[in-house]
């Protein structure tokens, strides 16, 4: 994947970011062992907070990600992989808020018109409501 260095995102360290905040970088890449579909997650660790900026890093994260799936950077890298259904799972730390989730309901319909299947994945913190087990 091509990376923009004019618009990547850093640490302190230098090192690249790697989540939603940077649309430079996939965060994970493989092949679902058990539906055997090409597999690319995005991370986002951080609260949502319904910016305009946050809603642009999300749409440009997946922008990247449709083109490396739809424009033959996968395939030319990974040529094993041509023909496999693909999804693309957004794993959040927190449930996304009411903007977020109307874009991701535009995205999903659109990459879905391209044979694309997209998950949302929120972590669960605890067991549930009640739940003392992993209390300090």
């Amino acid at each position: 994947m091509a990376i923009d260095h004019e618009h990547e995102h850093e640490r302190e360290d230098g090192a690249a970011l790697a989540g939603v905040a940077n649309s430079a970088v996939i965060d994970l890449f493989g092949v679902d062992g058990k539906t055997g579909e090409v597999l690319l997650a995005m991370n986002e660790p951080r609260p949502w907070d319904g910016s305009d900026e946050r809603l642009h890093e999300l749409q440009e994260k997946f922008n990247a990600y449709v083109s490396f799936l739809l424009d033959g950077e996968m395939i030319t890298a990974h040529p094993e992989l041509a023909g496999k259904a693909a999804r693309i799972e957004l794993r959040c730390d927190y449930m996304p808020d009411e903007r977020a989730l109307g874009l991701l309901n535009l995205i999903h319909d659109q990459i879905t018109l391209q044979d694309i299947k997209m998950e949302v994945v929120v972590a669960q913190k605890g067991c549930g409501e009640g739940c003392d087990c992993h209390a300090p």
